[in-house]
């Protein structure tokens, strides 16, 4: 997520005002820098080719489901979201938006695999919506609703694997945020004032709109049908397999042919235009821009050209689609093959956009197991983002790199380090500044040519998994040859900000 640029004076007896961004959004310079360049300045970034009107409609594929098996955990942090017995593989859901009401109708079918045998297994599906016909294999299934938690009355088997069907109604409502942040409080499905639809899901929200397993740890396939009236599209990851309009209204449907964790899911329900742009390796690159927009679209158009820079730096884009979706919302999302975008000057900045492409291989093709570990999402993000401003003459990295070392000490104080911060501060700007620091004193170390390479294996090694911290020291230790916890374990569990370099050995 995005990070908000921070507007703190670093004197004593003033306090940090640091306004950070969740782990799916592009963050900000620390709070001394200067204020973003407009896009023109980005010159080469902004993107050659012309929009176009229509967007392109692919066939459905069968979903490959042994490519969603994960290994789903407890998380340290939130322990109550999710359901370590569950491995879901594939979510197929139908969505029926009523805007006037506020009222949605929908079904879903989640194809499962037990990871033990238990008595009972459940998700997460938000209290406002009321479940009714329910089946399991396709037969009745009895179940109970505890909060938020669907929990399903049958005995599962360990490694077998299941499909629940099931019917559901209501008013979606949004989740407080487990954060302090100030460009969003809440979590999951949001209706504005004309009844239109966005959702932001980190670190869980997703249950607000569907039964779900909402935790990183188990990434599933996805096949999202939104009907939404006449004049309107819903907009969902993926690529776009269907579009059709009648007299009842819009049908669109989406299908995402890659797991992804539930917190990077999106859907946007409202009155869009779309527009496209393409890279120079042939990726398309879709806008869906709320129609009437008044900020150009040049800014987000980078996008294209974005693509080709990171895969300079970290390899070909790793997915089949590409798409950037702007919503009534304040901050911005890495949610996989379709970025969300909040509906301001900052967040449509061509640095926010690099930000959350970068999250694409970041983020989403290696995501983390456990929400301790955000820091992978952001810290390398953080650096890239850095290095596209300094490359496209925004903000030099130096000013970057100055700033964040000198309010490091005061974010450790404030929020934790960035492998152990407090769990009531998710998102805050250690998770961004800190590991963005600590990589680049590996960068500088190794040389870019080395450090790259690097990155780049860590990918391939661990495509479409969710990893823990361990795995990643391990990687980086076995490829350089060098002994590195030491390292790591100061810069993200410690509690005093370390010296500059890496020592040896």
């Amino acid at each position: 997520m995005r990070h908000r640029p921070v507007r703190a004076v670093l004197a004593a007896g003033l306090s940090l005002a640091v306004l950070a961004g969740c782990s799916g959004g592009g963050a900000a310079g620390p709070e001394e820098l200067s204020d973003p360049a407009p896009a023109a300045a980005v010159g080469d970034g902004e993107a050659t080719a012309s929009p176009v009107s229509d967007p392109e409609v692919a066939e459905r594929v069968e979903p490959d489901l042994d490519v969603a098996v994960s290994t789903p955990r407890e998380d340290s942090l939130y322990p109550a979201v999710g359901d370590p017995r569950v491995d879901a593989l594939h979510y197929d859901l139908d969505l029926d938006w009523d805007p006037e009401a506020e009222h949605l109708t929908a079904s879903a079918t989640v194809t499962f695999r037990a990871t033990r045998s238990a008595p009972r297994f459940q998700l997460d599906l938000g209290r406002p919506l009321t479940v009714g016909r329910l089946t399991l294999d396709g037969e009745p299934a009895a179940f109970s609703r505890r909060g938020k938690d669907l929990v399903v009355d049958a005995p599962i088997e360990a490694d077998q694997r299941y499909e629940l069907s099931l019917d559901y109604v209501g008013t979606p409502r949004p989740i407080p945020a487990p954060t302090t942040r100030g460009d969003f409080a809440s979590t999951g499905f949001t209706v504005t004032d004309a009844g239109e639809v966005w959702t932001m899901q980190e670190p869980h929200g997703a249950f607000t709109w569907y039964p779900v397993n909402d935790h990183p740890s188990d990434k599933a396939l996805y096949d999202i049908t939104v009907h939404a009236p006449r004049g309107w599209t819903g907009i969902a990851n993926g690529r776009l397999t269907d579009l059709t309009t009648d007299d009842d209204g819009t049908t669109t449907s989406w299908q995402l042919t890659e797991p992804a964790s539930s917190y990077l899911i999106t859907l946007a329900i409202g009155d869009y235009s779309h527009s496209s742009t393409t890279t120079e390796g042939g990726l398309r690159v879709d806008y869906w821009t709320p129609r009437g927009m008044t900020r150009p679209l040049s800014s987000i158009q980078t996008a294209a050209a974005t693509v080709d820079w990171i895969e300079t730096k970290l390899g070909d884009y790793p997915f089949d689609t590409l798409g950037l979706v702007v919503t009534d919302s304040q901050s911005a999302m890495e949610t996989q093959t379709m970025v969300t975008l909040g509906n301001n000057d900052y967040v449509l900045s061509p640095e926010v956009v690099a930000h959350e492409i970068v999250h694409q291989w970041y983020g989403d093709q290696v995501s983390p197991a456990d929400w301790r570990d955000v820091w992978l999402n952001e810290g390398m993000t953080m650096l890239l983002q850095w290095t596209y401003e300094d490359e496209h003459d925004i903000r030099p990295l130096r000013e970057s790199l100055r700033g964040a070392r000198l309010i490091d000490q005061q974010l450790r104080d404030e929020y934790g380090p960035p492998g152990a911060y407090d769990p009531r501060q998710f998102g805050g700007s250690n998770i961004y500044y800190t590991p963005a620091l600590m990589w680049n004193e590996l960068r500088v170390d190794l040389g870019d040519e080395e450090f790259y390479a690097v990155a780049r294996s860590w990918l391939a090694a661990h495509d479409n998994t969710s990893v823990s911290r361990e795995q990643l020291y391990d990687h980086w230790e076995a490829e350089t040859g060098r002994e590195l916890s030491a390292f790591f374990d100061r810069w993200i569990t410690g509690t005093r900000t370390p010296g500059r370099g890496v020592p040896q050995g």
